[in-house]
């Protein structure tokens, strides 16, 4: 492969401080992990963190310390060297090469020889970077592939002026920055560099945080209108399943009286509900398991015990019953209880807000930290809002939410009963209860595999997920509940079984889905994804291109919709009201892929690009 010509203008050259190695200066740089080395460009210079970003020939942009980048001049002499060092014997007696049968014959020395060495270092030097991006199996037919990389790693090791003990502390001790450049944080970041002259560890000062500039939503105005909108929104979507008549043309145009709309005691009610599963999520039951790295290297510690919470509330309801406790109550007060909730996130938003003032830079969230207050109160700036061992966000991301979720269905549930002099449910109201709660059970029974969404990995805790957490999900997910109480919908036999099957395979499809992806996060060489196809990329992680993940880029996504329209049918075809969940979870789930999309192509590069020509279906098969 022929040498890349970067060309080096006197504009580009611009000196660093402190810097070796100038912008625009073409160097050997180390690939993560192996002793391969690589034409690269220098693009910049983190004095702070010591850090230069390269990029390869591929487009790879990677961050790597100044002891993994030598010159094209020093990197050749090396090779002289190592060669020399190997044709050399003791004075004692000669020394074989270690390449070479003992019943074999001295080597000599030839002008043929020369040529050989010579092209074999050519052949050293001029690596290709394109069979990185080649699909490959991720089991024991890519063991040759695998042969032949690391022979050639061996054989790049020999032209290295390291030994092979300098090599083993280096990897040992954390020599690489493997973070993509363009998956770097907001945060600072403590590293233990390695001198390689001296060999003692020191410190390096933690970078400044990045600030945000890719703004999301439609930037500082769109958030401004959203934070006002998905009230609203909520509230007249509760406004019109409470009618008789749930059209849009029967609107009220008069806004309800206050007392329909506050009330102290369901304030109070709210409250309790908060503290009575915060009080179940601090139960030293359950694994304590680590969250994903941080961008400073560090993991949080998270207690997985959920579905033991939900196992609690779930007797807690019982005995209420028992005590014949009306739980309809949450019906005829729902507006009440939304108004109550929306006051509670208002407050929480602000207090997030407020206190991220105090973060340290390491923990802002990268989608969080535009300067713009708006904006920034929105998306949320911290990543990981902690009151001692207490997460935040972790707490409000399921357990307030979607135990409130269930709980209000079965209120509902008795509403209906109580409303319609029903004995028994209706079928649709059963189906609608069992389809969520079953969604609601998998989630607590998966808690832990939360800790590797997006929600938690990459976004704030700010006004957007405090409202979907505690207002959205409880009471827009129940919206099909809330309208069969006053629209009760009859089913035969054959839907019944219809939307039983459909919410089953969607369902196997999620969850399938799901468990691949966290399984082979985990580990991919669990014998339950071994098998799967995968894309390297230069980040040192893979892109599944096989099974249900090389149907279509989100097959989990594709589950979550085939659910949602098995929730939604139940209730007929006289309103569109009931199907405003299916609606929003399409248009969560586009703009979601949107967002994956635009991250994995900076993160992943070419790799990414592979992967689409690979798996060209989004979300849908057939539809691009």
């Amino acid at each position: 492969m022929q040498q890349c010509n970067f060309a080096k203008t006197e504009t580009e050259k611009t000196r660093m401080p402190t810097a070796r190695f100038l912008i625009g200066d073409t160097v050997m740089g180390r690939w993560p992990g192996s002793n391969l080395y690589y034409e690269v460009k220098v693009l910049s210079y983190d004095n702070k963190a010591r850090l230069y970003t390269v990029i390869y020939k591929d487009g790879t942009e990677l961050e790597l310390k100044e002891s993994d980048i030598t010159s094209l001049t020093v990197f050749k002499q090396g090779v002289a060297r190592s060669r020399s060092r190997s044709r050399s014997r003791s004075p004692g007696r000669p020394r074989r090469s270690r390449s070479r049968s003992p019943a074999r014959t001295s080597r000599r020395s030839s002008s043929r020889t020369t040529d050989v060495r010579k092209e074999k270092l050519k052949e050293v030097l001029e690596v290709r970077l394109t069979p990185v991006l080649m699909p490959h199996e991720n089991n024991s037919n890519s063991k040759h592939e695998k042969k032949e990389e690391n022979n050639t790693a061996n054989r790049a090791s020999t032209i290295t002026e390291e030994k092979t003990e300098t090599e083993s502390e280096n990897q040992a001790g954390g020599r690489y920055n493997l973070r993509h450049r363009k998956d770097q944080g907001d945060g600072k970041t403590v590293e233990l560099e390695q001198k390689t002259e001296t060999g003692v560890l020191s410190q390096t000062k933690p970078p400044a945080a990045i600030k945000t500039t890719d703004l999301e939503f439609g930037g500082r105005v769109g958030v401004f209108f959203l934070m006002f909108l998905l009230p609203v929104t909520v509230l007249a979507l509760l406004i019109l399943c409470g009618q008789k008549d749930a059209s849009l043309q029967s609107f009220p145009l008069e806004l309800p009286a206050l007392q329909s709309l506050w009330d102290w005691q369901v304030f109070g009610i709210v409250l309790l509900w908060l503290l009575f599963q915060a009080v179940f999520s601090l139960l030293p039951v359950g694994k304590l398991v680590e969250g994903m790295p941080l961008k400073n290297g560090k993991t949080l510690k998270y207690r997985i015990n959920g579905f033991y919470a939900l196992l609690l509330t779930a007797v807690a309801v019982g005995v209420a019953v028992y005590q014949e406790v009306d739980l309809s109550y949450i019906h005829a007060h729902f507006l009440q209880f939304y108004t109550s909730a929306l006051l509670i996130v208002t407050v929480l938003s602000v207090y997030l807000f407020v206190r991220s003032r105090w973060a340290s830079e390491d923990e802002l969230a990268p989608g969080g930290n535009s300067g713009y207050i708006i904006y920034d109160f929105f998306m949320g700036r911290e990543l990981n809002p902690r009151i001692k061992n207490f997460d935040i966000k972790f707490f409000c991301e399921m357990r307030p939410g979607l135990m409130g979720w269930v709980l209000i269905n079965f209120a509902m549930l008795q509403a209906e009963m109580k409303h319609q002099n029903l004995e028994n449910p209706s079928p649709a109201m059963l189906l609608v209860n069992i389809f969520q709660l079953l969604w609601v059970v998998d989630g607590f029974w998966h808690e832990e595999k939360l800790l590797t969404m997006m929600d938690i990995v990459y976004d704030g805790f700010g006004f957007m997920l405090t409202f979907g957490d505690l207002a959205f999900v409880p009471f827009t997910f129940t919206c099909q509940a809330y309208y069969l109480v006053s629209h009760p919908n009859e089913l035969s036999l054959f839907w019944i079984i219809t939307l039983i099957t459909m919410n089953g395979v969607g369902y196997y499809i999620f969850r399938k889905a799901n468990s691949q992806k966290f399984t082979f996060r985990k580990n991919p060489s669990d014998p339950a994804v071994s098998h799967l196809k995968t894309i390297p990329t230069a980040t040192g992680k893979s892109l599944i291109v096989s099974g249900l993940w090389g149907w279509v880029r989100h097959p989990n996504y594709l589950g979550d919709i085939i659910m949602g329209l098995a929730w939604s049918l139940p209730c007929g075809f006289n309103h569109l009201i009931p199907y405003f969940y299916l609606i929003y979870l399409i248009t969560l789930l586009v703009h979601r892929n949107a967002r994956d999309e635009r991250q994995c192509r900076k993160k992943y590069g070419s790799a990414w690009e592979e992967y689409c020509k690979a798996v060209p279906y989004r979300i849908f098969p057939g539809i691009y």
